[in-house]
């Protein structure tokens, strides 16, 4: 087996190796793009787009009572295509197999009918995540076909007639709700005693209100125990509740919505003396630089929050810092710290729940202490909300009480991502939130909404 060298290789083509790859043969360096399955990554692929695809076809058979043509493979399609020869026309050689470290800046990669040894000056790792399985008892007993994944589940060609969802995060409502507007009964088993764990319990208890009333049942402070099948009930599972005896749950699929496991096993990454922390995450320095000098880690392999325009950021921050001319200084550097207060996130749920800074239980933890005030109010009080006839939701925000500076905004609402966007702008920069309250929004929108939020607010009292 032959060694190929190159000026940099990166591993994963994921939201920031793909253009990453293309940034680096574009500054006259020769690059390796390697890739074992798709490029594109996780989002393109198996997350955000066909997710979202989906749900937007949900969202039409809510509302219009059908689902109209089946766009996801089609989209999926089109934006992997699209990637592909963005990276051939930068000059990016794309080895399709999976890497391995043999050493340090030195790689093997497995390909159909043989394989490539690499080495390179410069190593990025961008592999991602995978759903991870619970230890369930009895759960590899199960038909396989029955046992779903957020990629799986995608490929079904009909609604099941009871999906059963073991998690209450963002994948177990998005793929529950979807599934209930297909006609499927839902049932999404959590462990906690809320739905989405790091939200506010305000919103939390919202989002519950609006999946109880599309017909969802939602089983809180409840474990799985083990699972079994019958030939009347291909999954039956024994259910830990709140109180009482254990238990049992029909139905028909269930889907695993328990997280994801970094994709780092296979790459041997000791032999390149890469660290990584107990949950196999590689470890990175705020310029994303792992132990092994010149080796950089880039989207969710490094943990948490392990988001899409996260990803895209880590691959600004290596352009910045690696790519600039000339070098930056190091007070000047692109960092992760930089973006910390204000990374956003959508719940991708009809309403949305979006989020971006601090939520108020984790405001009243600042040091030193601030002075807080709070605003909540209700959908139906959104004139867009009331003329749209979609008046599920709220909005809620954590100011500071003594600069008037906006710490957390949550919203539930149909398009909440957008106005979470709004605040998060004004965060950024500088502006309090009396600038909201005095703001001039086109009427009427969503947006306009954030002139109202303020009218109550109150002072945190702790509670």
């Amino acid at each position: 087996m032959s060694l190929k060298h190159f000026d940099a290789c990166v591993i994963g083509s994921g939201q920031s190796g793909t253009p990453l790859a293309s940034a680096l043969a574009g500054s006259g360096r020769r690059t390796c793009l390697i890739e074992r399955t798709h490029v594109g990554g996780c989002c393109v692929n198996e997350g955000c787009t066909p997710t979202k695809t989906m749900v937007a076809s949900g969202r039409v058979a809510y509302w219009a009572r059908r689902a109209g043509e089946e766009r996801k493979r089609d989209i999926v399609k089109s934006f992997r295509e699209g990637g592909e020869k963005r990276l051939q026309a930068a000059g990016v050689e794309v080895l399709m197999g999976e890497a391995s470290f043999v050493g340090p800046k030195e790689l093997v990669v497995k390909m159909e009918g043989g394989g490539e040894k690499v080495s390179a000056d410069l190593i990025f790792i961008n592999t991602g995540e995978r759903p991870s399985r619970p230890n369930l008892d009895g759960l590899e007993s199960i038909d396989p076909a029955r046992v779903l994944d957020s990629t799986s589940i995608q490929e079904l060609e009909e609604a099941p007639q009871h999906l059963i969802v073991l998690g209450g995060g963002y994948i177990g409502l998005e793929f529950g709700q979807l599934w209930r507007r297909f006609g499927s009964k839902v049932t999404i088993i959590q462990r906690g005693p809320q739905l989405l764990p790091r939200e506010d319990p305000e919103i939390a208890s919202c989002i519950l209100s609006i999946l109880q009333e599309d017909g969802i049942d939602v089983l809180l402070n409840t474990s799985p125990i083990s699972i079994t099948t019958t030939p009347s009930n291909p999954i039956s599972l024994t259910l830990k509740p709140p109180t009482g005896n254990p238990s049992t749950i029909s139905g028909t699929h269930l889907l695993l919505a328990t997280g994801r496991t970094p994709n780092t096993t296979s790459l041997n990454l000791p032999l390149a003396a890469i660290r990584t922390s107990p949950r196999g995450h590689i470890i990175v320095s705020p310029t994303l630089e792992t132990s092994a000098p010149g080796t950089y880690a880039l989207g969710d392999v490094h943990g948490p929050p392990a988001f899409t325009h996260v990803s895209y950021d880590d691959f600004r921050i290596i352009r910045d810092n690696l790519l600039a001319t000339p070098e930056p200084s190091p007070s000047a550097l692109h960092t992760t710290a930089a973006r910390a207060a204000t990374i956003p996130y959508v719940c991708y749920t009809d309403p949305q729940v979006a989020h971006v800074g601090l939520h108020l239980a984790e405001a009243r933890k600042l040091s030193p202490p601030r002075k807080l005030r709070t605003a909540s109010m209700p959908g139906t009080w959104i004139a867009r909300a009331l003329e749209t006839d979609e008046t599920r939701g709220m909005l809620k925000a954590v100011v500071d009480g003594e600069t008037g500076k906006i710490l957390g905004f949550s919203a539930v609402g149909p398009e909440a991502g957008e106005v979470m966007a709004v605040v998060q702008m004004a965060m950024v920069g500088g502006v309090g939130w009396e600038g909201l309250r005095e703001m001039v929004f086109a009427h009427p929108s969503w947006a306009e909404s954030l002139n109202n939020l303020w009218g109550v607010l109150r002072e945190d009292d702790g509670k």
